[in-house]
């Protein structure tokens, strides 16, 4: 295992985990709940939160995930990015 990178990416890695967490339980309620207004403007207000959030890490770190359609110049940077078990 790397210890090499900063902490600011494992506090915002952590952030995104959270963000996603949440999003998993909205979609969850909503499956059984799916007429709650309240929950359906939570879960889109967390979507683009997590959105924001994945954006400015790869924009710093690079792509989280391989396969992003988003596929720019730096699309193929992945490679240079920790892998999972190395975070």
């Amino acid at each position: 295992m790397t210890n090499s990178l900063p902490q600011d990416y494992y506090q915002k890695l952590h952030e995104i985990q959270a963000v996603d967490f949440v999003l998993v339980e909205l979609m969850l309620y909503l499956d059984t709940h799916p007429d709650d207004s309240d929950a359906i403007k939570q879960y889109n207000q967390y979507a683009g939160y997590s959105r924001k959030l994945k954006a400015k890490f790869e924009s710093r770190y690079g792509p989280l995930i391989q396969g992003n359609p988003d596929q720019t110049e730096s699309y193929w940077s992945w490679r240079r990015s920790p892998w999972p078990w190395q975070v």
